[in-house]
Order: C-alpha cells, then structure tokens, then sequence
C-alpha cells in the first residue's frame, strides 16, 4: 500500500495545480455515477487495445531509454497494479458504511482521474510492481486477455455494489479523505496514464517500424 500512497500524492499535487489555475472547485458537477464508472472502465480499456493492437515483438520491447519502459513492460506494469489497487479497494469496501464522513472529502471525481493521468508528474514504481526489462509479453494479445479475464473479476465485484455502497465508504489518504468510488477510479485512470505512456515510446523517432 506504499506505493499506493505514492499514487494518492502525485493526484493531490497535480490536482493542487488545478486548483491554483481555476481558483475553485465545482464538487456537484463532478460526481459521477456507476454507469460512468463502467463506461471509464470499458473505454480505457478500449484505448489501451488500440493502442498496442498490431505490435511486434521487437516494438513491444523497444526501449526509448535504459531507464524508460517498454511497451511490454508497460502492460506488465498495468497487470500487476490493477491487482493491487483492487485489493486496496476490496479493504475500503470491507469496512463499515460512514456516510457522515462524506462532507470531509474534498476531491472530485474529476481531478482524480485527471491527476492519475497527469504525466508531469511521475512515480517510481515499487519493486513487487516493477516489470521485468525488456517485459515479458512478445505478443500484445497475450496481455490484453491477461487484463480481461482479472477485469472480468473485478468488474463482477463492481456489480454487486450499490452507488450509496461506493459512496458512502470514506477511508483517509495522504491529502484527505476519499470514497470507495474513488478508490475504483484509480484503476482505470492507471491504465489511461500508462496507454498514454505507451503512446510516448510509439512517438519516439527511433521506434521500430512495423511490417
């Protein structure tokens, strides 16, 4: 959960930035509800499918830099934190209802999925989420159903959950309390800051052409 911690301040400190630009918060307009949450889950997914569907082997594991990630480690990296992140959301929903928790929270559901994507600020991924150099998927099918069969576990979960259920569950992170939907936008806002990651390394002028 440290590294999770981590995650938690780079949204704060992105989401700060926000709030410095527009000078305030318009916390109504930005509460979603379980048919958004679904839909988020479906079109990162959908994004991160586009954007590796073709790939070879050797573009898959191309690296822009010694210290950058592959494409291939970029979806091992995804896999790994999806599960952790539903594991910290199955602890948050665990816990005992306190709806009266909920007008302490000061964070939208906008700026969390804004500030996880925010790639100006990065993360040091711990080292059980640290994927293996080169990465170890030569085909990106090969992940994406690795993605969808944990997906399809996750999303059952979702099901059984009621919005009052997501809502109504406060847990304390670094910069204030936060929700269980919360804690469930976190996992697809992690794969839409890495498929943009993964859109990087594709940008970069030495990446191998296809064939």
């Amino acid at each position: 959960m440290k590294r999770l911690f981590i995650l938690f301040i780079t949204v704060c400190a992105a989401c700060a930035a926000a709030a410095d630009a527009t000078g305030q918060t318009t916390k109504q307009a930005a509460r979603h509800d379980k048919s958004f949450l679904l839909d988020y889950y479906q079109q990162t997914y959908d994004d991160l499918e586009k954007a590796v569907a073709g790939l070879s082997e050797a573009q898959l594991r191309f690296k822009p830099a010694p210290d950058r990630w592959s494409i291939s480690e970029c979806l091992e990296h995804i896999i790994l934190t999806e599960k952790m992140l539903f594991g910290f959301a199955q602890e948050v929903f665990a816990q005992s209802p306190n709806a009266e928790r909920r007008g302490a929270i000061k964070m939208t559901d906008e700026e969390i999925i804004n500030g996880i994507k925010d790639r100006s600020f990065k993360v040091q991924a711990s080292k059980e989420l640290t994927p293996a150099t080169p990465g170890k998927y030569t085909d990106a099918e090969v992940a994406l159903e690795e993605l969808r069969n944990q997906r399809r576990t996750l999303l059952d979960y979702i099901d059984t959950l009621s919005e009052d259920d997501m809502r109504n569950r406060v847990s304390d992170s670094p910069f204030g309390p936060v929700d269980g939907y919360h804690s469930l936008l976190y996992i697809p806002g992690h794969t839409a800051r890495h498929t943009l990651q993964i859109a990087e390394v594709k940008a970069d002028s030495r990446f191998p052409k296809g064939e």
